[in-house]
């Protein structure tokens, strides 16, 4: 049946409803304490001005990008902005904006940038997430090789954290350069590439 009439259904419903029990986000949310961020964070916000991105909210766009291997920032947001697990999982709802991509990046790089903050946050989620029994570990494999189900952990989550925080700082330097061009600043210059490939399975 095609009847546009169709896209203008009214539904009473909660964003909780619309979420399948059995999506990703939920395990993760149920599992994962992100309280920690906010004493991470403390020290890089004021109580001064306007109110700013919760940090939560800020950091939760990474990890979503990374848990679903969306490919950039960018398109993290515009995903969030229509998937409704996505939005359950960062905690905003319809009435509320998500940050677009240069909100979000003038966020973190005002406050985070050449900080260690990230790798923190995320070496922390991983270590919930691994504690939690929610990776598949009997198929890793790091810089291409395979490894076996004894692997050493810490060394997964480091070389997982070295990947993600390698990929996400160059995202926001390209950010940082665009807009120091425009003001005809000198490129800050690249950060060191690290080749390092990963997989994991996240259980059902």
């Amino acid at each position: 049946m095609n009847d546009d009439r169709l896209k203008d259904e009214f539904i009473l419903s909660t964003l909780n409803d619309l979420v399948p029990e059995d999506h990703l986000v939920r395990k993760i949310a149920k599992w994962v304490d992100f309280s920690f961020i906010y004493d991470l964070t403390k020290p890089f916000y004021s109580d001064k001005g306007r109110p700013a991105i919760d940090p939560v909210v800020l950091f939760k766009i990474p990890i979503i990008k990374s848990l679903f291997g969306i490919s950039s920032i960018r398109r993290t947001c515009e995903e969030i902005n229509v998937n409704v697990a996505y939005r359950w999982f960062i905690n905003l709802p319809f009435s509320e904006k998500i940050p677009d991509h240069s909100t979000y990046s003038k966020n973190y790089t005002q406050r985070f940038y050449q900080t260690d903050i990230y790798h923190q946050i995320f070496t922390n989620v991983l270590n919930q997430i691994i504690q939690h029994n929610l990776i598949d570990f009997t198929n890793i494999n790091i810089d291409s090789t395979h490894i076996k189900a004894s692997a050493n952990k810490k060394k997964f989550i480091e070389e997982i954290v070295t990947k993600e925080k390698s990929v996400f700082e160059d995202e926001m330097l390209d950010f940082i350069n665009d807009h120091r061009q425009d003001d005809d600043d000198k490129s800050l210059p690249p950060s060191a590439k690290v080749e390092t490939y990963s997989v994991f399975k996240v259980r059902s």
